[in-house]
């Protein structure tokens, strides 16, 4: 008979306990690429003990949202949409209004995008 091997894995509370906390300057970034960094670390992909069926990322807060570099047109032809719930009420912002009004929903876009969409 074969011999068992057992393998030894990280149990979600110690884990959770090992959470840190991570500021990102976003001043002359590029969006993209700074939102999957940042998307990688909230789901914790940049430690080795990372399991996909555990909430064991670290968290991140972003300053200078405003200052983020969009490349190419994206300024003037990427548009976000939203509704508001009534009838024909379809909102639509460009990238440069979103930055103007909220610049932190720029940034909190792109990196929202990037997660899964599930439960953790």
């Amino acid at each position: 008979m074969p011999a068992t091997r057992m393998t030894q894995h990280l149990s979600t509370e110690a884990a959770r306990a090992a959470r840190q906390w991570y500021i990102a300057d976003a001043s002359d970034q590029v969006l993209g690429r700074l939102a999957t960094r940042i998307a990688a670390t909230l789901r914790g992909k940049h430690r080795p003990t990372f399991a996909p069926h555990i909430d064991a990322g670290d968290f991140v807060i972003v300053v200078n949202a405003a200052a983020v570099r969009l490349t190419g047109t994206k300024e003037n032809n990427k548009r976000y949409h939203r509704h508001t719930n009534y009838p024909g009420g379809v909102k639509t912002l460009t990238a440069a209004e979103m930055r103007a009004k909220h610049p932190t929903r720029l940034v909190r876009a792109a990196v929202e995008g990037m997660l899964p969409k599930n439960r953790l």
